[in-house]
């Protein structure tokens, strides 16, 4: 009753951050966001020895698809005196496919255990430990003969995969300064899509994707990683895990000064937002945060509810569906088999323009606006697409309309429904159960993911490319519950966040602006120091 009291206090009347006016460091990090040497370093080991390898393994599989599936019917033949009928050979390489997604699914559950347990970055070490143990599992696979190696291979890179898109944004989140949150938390996806088109680019067969080189292709993600977890050792701990979870402010207090590059007297305004989030999730340890506790918490059902479909929806825009799709359209187009999967990695190329343009976008404009202009005209190229499609053997100028709708559908869906998911749950909610929210968003994604593996192929045997009106409808759907009911994150506190939608469904979080009290206590280095 305390904590919901003093919650309440905390949005009635002026601006608790007047307090602040004169301090130098505010003027650092609220009105001139830095990117420090420590932020920069922690973006980019991230980026590329974490999300790149998350990427590359969604994407390395679909070129060498024949080469690998005559590797298992040769393996299963000479080990068991099995010859794989076609049915038989493509259930197993389903299942070495879709073992990856499962993966993800388990792995995203456990980044809220790890999260807390070992904190943001130990969660990441661990989770570069199970990759490294896969990518061994994929490199010497081919020389021991063993499909099992293959699966088991896909199975803890999928669990790595998870851990990181559930832990990844949230750390990198929780280390930036507040307006640079969003360029933080964008990182991941960005890592994510450049590991796509690695993946495709290599997996080509001229290049890795043969007979021969196959296993160095599947365990090429081992180079990035491997270097950049040895720069994870020594980048820092979040602060607010350690203020808020650990109980450590002295260590989060030099850590926060290491990070922003300032002196610790700078640093009142940050250490007094720490202040008021750890006094809102200061809980017993009976009574600790956890998935359950999270599920069922009722003023966590609507940011929850958000990350959630945020997530899933993702992948409900069909974005999987459309690279496998633009094969068929550059073919009809008039290109070539070779010249189509060129022209899709371009499309891949297109993508990643779109992900490294989000960091300056995500700096600079409202989450609310940009994912509203995202989705609907995502939606609109999802129809022009479809549409375009549909008539692509009748109408002579249609394969280039169908160009056209792959084209503006990934530009428009970069602009924002790809970035956007991955670290919104981070301002959504606070430190508490931000673990556990998180986990469950990633589950979301990765089980959508699952869920369109299994349902394309269906979709695309009787509804061909009307799928990608099934695909908009979601969309639209997706776009009027983001309008009704999210809150404008972009700099403000979690905390102020959270009080906007306590009250589930009959929260107005659009309607109502936010009012932080000028009668709460403040903080300083010196209260913290006698702690």
């Amino acid at each position: 009753m305390e904590q919901s009291a003093e919650r309440e206090g905390l949005f009635n009347g002026g601006d608790v951050r007047s307090n602040f006016s004169s301090s130098p460091y505010s003027e650092i990090s609220v009105t001139r966001p830095s990117w420090t040497r420590v932020l920069v370093l922690a973006g980019a080991a991230t980026t590329i020895g974490c999300s790149l390898p998350v990427g590359y393994n969604i994407g390395v599989v679909n070129s060498p698809a024949g080469v690998i599936k005559n590797f298992c019917n040769e393996s299963v033949q000479s080990r068991y005196g099995v010859i794989l009928q076609k049915n038989g050979l493509d259930f197993l390489w389903s299942t070495i496919v879709a073992i990856f997604l499962v993966g993800g699914t388990v792995g995203s559950l456990g980044g809220s255990y790890f999260a807390d347990k070992v904190g943001r970055k130990g969660a990441l070490i661990v989770s570069s430990g199970i990759g490294t143990l896969a990518g061994v599992l994929f490199f010497v696979s081919k020389t021991a003969n063993s499909i099992e190696m293959l699966i088991a291979g896909r199975l803890l890179v999928g669990v790595s995969s998870g851990l990181i898109t559930s832990v990844m944004p949230m750390y990198l989140t929780e280390l930036a300064p507040s307006l640079l949150r969003g360029s933080m938390g964008v990182l991941c996806p960005l890592g994510v899509t450049f590991g796509v088109l690695v993946g495709q680019v290599l997996s080509l067969y001229k290049i890795l994707g043969n007979e021969e080189f196959w296993p160095h292709l599947l365990a090429f993600y081992l180079l990035p990683l491997l270097i950049c977890s040895f720069l994870l050792i020594f980048l820092p701990e979040s602060p607010k895990y350690l203020f808020i979870v650990k109980k450590q402010p002295h260590l989060a207090i030099q850590q926060l000064a290491s990070i922003r590059n300032v002196k610790e007297e700078f640093l009142d305004q940050e250490i007094h937002e720490l202040r008021l989030e750890e006094q809102d999730n200061d809980v017993d340890e009976s009574d600790s945060w956890n998935l359950l506790r999270v599920l069922k918490d009722k003023t966590l059902l609507l940011p929850l509810l958000l990350v959630c479909s945020l997530q899933a929806g993702q992948q409900f825009s069909g974005i999987n569906a459309v690279f496998y799709y633009s094969v068929i359209i550059f073919q009809e187009a008039g290109f070539s088999l070779e010249n189509s999967q060129i022209a899709t990695i371009a499309a891949g190329c297109c993508n990643l323009l779109m992900a490294i343009i989000s960091i300056p976008v995500m700096a600079k404009f409202n989450r609310r606006c940009t994912l509203q202009v995202s989705l609907i005209t995502t939606a609109v190229f999802l129809i022009v697409l479809g549409t375009a499609a549909t008539f692509i053997s009748t109408i002579s100028w249609m394969p280039y309309l169908s160009i056209v709708g792959v084209l503006g559908f990934v530009v428009c869906y970069g602009i924002a429904l790809g970035p956007v998911p991955y670290f919104i749950g981070s301002e959504l909610f606070e430190v508490g159960p931000r673990p556990s929210a998180m986990a469950l968003g990633s589950m979301a994604n990765w089980g959508g993911n699952f869920f369109i593996a299994l349902l394309f192929p269906t979709m695309l045997t009787y509804l061909r490319a009307k799928s990608f009106f099934i695909f908009a409808i979601v969309v639209i759907a997706l776009y009027f519950f983001i309008r009704f009911y999210l809150p404008e994150t972009r700099g403000r506190d979690p905390v102020e966040v959270a009080a906007l939608c306590k009250q589930g469904f009959s929260s107005r979080p659009v309607e109502s602006p936010v009012n932080s009290a000028s009668t709460v206590e403040t903080f300083s280095i010196s209260d913290v120091k006698e702690v």
